[in-house]
């Protein structure tokens, strides 16, 4: 990976490369190894998906049965993510001294029965109470997904350096299949049979899985790091990289608490056919993924391409998800699942790559290749991603509650129109940078060279 993967992905490592692996194997097919990794981070990606979208179809209303306001359900969705946010940049530190296998799957059990417990939150009095469990059950919740991703996304970077925009990519199938099931299923299982069934279903299934990656899941070792977060976030690019997955973040996690009630009461959908809705966005992302990703790590040089043009779409499409009431357009439901296929293909362009760009940047600054960088790497998007996911549902429920869906929604797109210029202006300036130094070492060259043959005539 890193500065070594722009010389092409699959291609057999040398030690001179400063690599320590050798993988012409991948070229070949996948080791057993890789397949039990990929297996199990499959799981977790499905898992932990639908275990987060489940509540989108139901929970917000069911919240408003309770006395809660829009802007609390939108701090509730946020709760998950500031907790997540801050076990991330913890966890990502401290991944080799705890082990990333024994992280995954604790993370993981303490997911499923998390999961179950918010089950049980509508037996509670409406009030105080039930808003201070809902909190402090998200916050559980959210211990357990970052340990488990950080664990997840480290493990795949190092049983695939060569590949990982690839294998990110095509695992993003699993991530948008969660999505693609959660809600119609959440949506189906709350109307059929109430408020406790969806999530106790879906807390079994993870429980489920938790003895399946223990017997699965290769254990990775590893040496400890001096390396920290601050020297990696304080690098220019990454810094920018960062601002991207937070923007992209905070604009998909402003549909959690806001994008249901907008469709109930615009639409006048059932809370079962609310869920459908959501497929648009889920299989766009998860189908274009796996292309998205073959791309970066293929041709390296169009990831710049699509952090810029994935978030000037992203934001284009959010000034249309309303629309946006200056445009005078009146809302319709084909054109709203239209905009929302579109929005998850844009956010692929812009997230896929810039998990590769961040380990780019971090081997072209001298951070040592190895399972601790890769926790940082790891740990540092899934923060990064968190503290969008925080933001966006806090200022999206805030929003949506003064000024309605249009306008919060046209707002929440200006996250991603900023990032996308500065990201343009940024390689604008790298690529004029460059281009200063090579004809400055050119013409340098050159001058050395006359002097040379002057002297010899001499």
């Amino acid at each position: 990976m890193g500065s070594r993967a722009a010389d092409g992905a699959g291609s057999e490592r040398t030690p001179e490369d400063g690599m320590p692996e050798a993988l012409g194997e991948e070229s070949q097919g996948l080791t057993r190894k890789q397949l039990f990794t990929m297996a199990a981070t499959a799981s977790i990606n499905f898992s932990s998906m639908i275990c987060y979208s489940i509540l989108g179809p139901f929970f917000p209303s069911e919240a408003e049965k309770k006395g809660t306001s829009n802007t609390v359900v939108g701090l509730i969705f946020g709760c998950f993510a500031l907790v997540n946010f801050l076990t991330a940049l913890i966890l990502g530190n401290y991944l080799t001294h705890i082990g990333a296998k024994f992280m995954f799957v604790a993370g993981m059990f303490i997911s499923g029965c998390v999961t179950i417990l918010f089950g049980m939150l509508d037996k509670v009095p409406s009030g105080p109470v039930f808003i201070s469990l809902c909190f402090l059950v998200r916050a559980m919740d959210a211990v357990g997904f970052a340990a488990a991703m950080t664990a997840s996304f480290s493990i795949l970077a190092k049983a695939f350096p060569n590949n990982i925009a690839t294998v990110l990519g095509s695992l993003e199938i699993f991530t948008g299949l969660g999505l693609v099931l959660g809600p119609p299923l959440g949506g189906f299982l709350y109307q059929s049979f109430g408020y406790e069934v969806p999530f106790i279903v879906v807390g079994c299934i993870v429980l489920v899985l938790v003895p399946v990656n223990v017997c699965l899941l290769p254990k990775y070792d590893s040496t400890p790091s001096k390396e920290s977060f601050w020297k990696l976030i304080l690098l220019p690019k990454v810094l920018l990289l960062c601002l991207t997955i937070f923007s992209l973040s905070a604009c998909l996690g402003f549909l959690d608490p806001t994008m249901s009630l907008f469709i109930l009461k615009k639409f006048r959908l059932p809370a079962g056919y609310v869920g459908l809705v959501f497929l648009g966005l889920a299989l766009s992302y998860s189908l274009s993924s796996p292309l998205l990703g073959l791309l970066s790590d293929k041709l390296p040089y169009l990831r710049k391409w699509f952090l810029v043009s994935g978030g000037l779409m992203t934001a284009l499409c959010f000034f249309m998800l309303g629309p946006a009431p200056v445009l005078h357009i009146e809302s319709q439901l084909w054109m709203f699942v239209l905009v929302l296929v579109l929005i998850g293909f844009s956010i692929g362009m812009s997230a896929i790559p810039v998990f590769p760009e961040i380990l780019h940047c971090a081997y072209e600054n001298g951070f040592e290749e190895g399972l601790s960088l890769l926790g940082l790497v790891s740990g540092l998007f899934n923060a990064m991603w968190s503290l969008g996911a925080f933001a966006g549902p806090t200022l999206g429920g805030f929003l949506n509650e003064k000024l309605g869906f249009e306008w919060a929604s046209a707002i929440q797109g200006v996250w991603a129109l900023l990032t996308g210029l500065a990201t343009g202006i940024f390689y604008i300036t790298e690529a004029t940078r460059r281009s200063s130094s090579s004809s400055l070492q050119n013409s340098s060259g050159n001058n050395e060279e006359r002097t040379h043959l002057m002297s010899s005539e001499t």
